[in-house]
C-alpha cells in the first residue's frame, strides 16, 4: 500500500482524502480496500452472476458496483461505479493497467484541467489493485442521463460496419458531430480538440468512436461527457498505432508527415481548421499541453506504477512531446 491518497496522490493519506471522498462517494468514508478478493478461477462465477449485464470491452473486464452505506458491493442493477481489475495476461504488464489508467486520468484532470470522470485506485482484500470510476450518467435518484457515444450517434455498429466498427471514422468526423449536436459547440470543440491532442501526447492509441460521448444536461441540451478510458496503451500494446482513428482523410499526405513519418503540429492544426477552431485558440491549446512537462514528470514519479513502468511511461511521453515540438 502507498502512504498517499489513492485518488489524487495527496501525501500522508492512507485511503482517500476528504476531497476525493466527496468526488467519489459524496463524502462517505469508504475504505480503499474491498472486503473480497480479486476475480480468479474459484470466485469468477460470483462476479459473472452479479455483473452479467456489463460486457467486456477488448481485454478489459468491467464490473458494476454500488455504494451501500460505506461499503462498495458488486451490483447487477443500480450500478453507480465501474470496477476494472487487472486484465487477463494477453497484454504486456497487465498488473500495471489499473494505475496506468488512474495516473493518466489524474494527469489530464490535475495538470491540464480536462474534465474527467471521478476515479481512484482501489485494492482487493488479497492486495490486487483495480481501477474504480464513478458513473457520471447516473443521477442522485438512480435514474440516468441520456448518453450516446459517437459510434451510436454516427450509426456505426457491427451490423453496419463490421467487427471493427468503432475504428471506422476520423477525429474530424467526431468534431463535425459535436458541431451538429452541441448547441454551445465552440467551447465543446476546443475541449474535444484538447482531448484528441492529449491522447496523442500520452500514447492512448485506443481512443475510438465509443470513447467520446455526448450527454443530455438537466436543461435538455447536449454536451461532451467528462473524459474516460484515458491511459497510455502503448505500455501494454507495443505495436499499437499512434491513434485509434485517422485525424482526417489524407492526414498522411502532407509535407510534415511525409518527411518525419509521424503526426506533428501541422496535422493537428489542419484538423482544428477542418472542425472550425480559430487559430488563436489552437495555439492556446498547444501551448497549454506542451508547457507542463515538469508537473507531468513529478506526477509520474509519485504514481503507484513500478519503477520500470514509470521510466517507460515517461519515455513515451517525452517521445510524443518531442514530436509535437518539431518545427518543419
Amino acid at each position: 500500500m502507498n502512504k498517499m491518497c489513492s485518488g489524487c496522490y495527496r501525501p500522508n493519506i492512507e485511503g482517500y482524502c476528504l476531497n476525493c471522498r466527496k468526488l467519489l462517494f459524496d463524502g462517505a468514508k469508504v475504505s480503499h480496500v474491498l472486503p473480497f478478493d480479486a476475480p480468479k478461477a474459484d470466485n469468477l462465477p460470483i462476479y459473472q452472476e452479479k455483473t452479467r449485464r456489463l460486457s467486456i470491452s477488448g481485454v478489459q473486464l468491467k464490473y458494476s458496483m454500488r455504494l451501500e452505506g460505506k461499503e462498495l458491493k458488486l451490483a447487477e442493477k443500480g450500478g453507480q461505479y465501474i470496477l476494472k481489475p487487472v486484465p487477463p495476461t494477453v497484454i504486456v504488464q497487465p498488473g500495471q493497467a489499473p494505475e496506468n489508467e488512474h495516473l493518466t486520468m489524474q494527469i489530464a484532470s490535475q495538470i491540464f484541467g480536462i474534465r474527467t470522470a471521478a476515479n481512484a485506485v482501489i485494492y482487493f482484500k488479497d492486495g490486487a489493485p483495480a481501477y474504480l470510476t464513478r458513473r457520471f450518467d447516473v443521477k442522485a435518484n438512480g435514474t440516468k442521463f441520456l448518453q450516446e457515444d459517437m459510434a451510436q450517434i454516427s450509426g456505426a455498429s457491427r451490423h453496419s460496419r463490421g467487427e471493427n466498427f468503432k475504428y471506422e471514422g476520423t477525429y474530424e468526423d467526431i468534431g463535425q458531430l459535436v458541431r451538429q449536436y452541441v448547441a454551445a459547440y465552440p467551447p465543446a470543440l476546443e475541449n474535444y480538440f484538447q482531448l484528441v491532442l492529449f491522447n496523442y501526447l500520452f500514447s492512448n492509441g485506443d481512443a475510438h468512436l465509443k470513447n467520446f460521448s455526448l450527454i443530455q444536461t438537466s436543461m435538455g441540451d447536449y454536451n461532451l461527457t467528462p473524459a474516460y478510458d484515458l491511459m497510455c496503451t502503448l505500455l501494454h500494446m507495443p505495436n499499437e498505432s499512434d491513434t485509434a482513428l485517422d485525424l482526417y482523410k489524407g492526414d498522411m499526405d502532407g509535407k510534415f508527415y511525409s518527411q518525419y513519418g509521424f503526426y506533428g503540429q501541422p496535422e493537428f492544426k489542419t484538423l482544428a481548421a477542418k472542425i472550425g477552431i480559430q487559430p488563436i485558440r489552437v495555439e492556446r491549446v498547444l501551448s497549454q499541453l506542451l508547457t507542463h512537462s515538469d508537473e507531468v514528470m513529478n506526477m509520474i514519479q509519485h504514481s503507484f506504477l513500478s519503477e520500470e513502468i514509470k521510466t517507460k511511461y515517461l519515455n513515451t511521453y517525452q517521445d510524443k512531446l518531442k514530436r509535437l515540438t518539431v518545427i518543419s
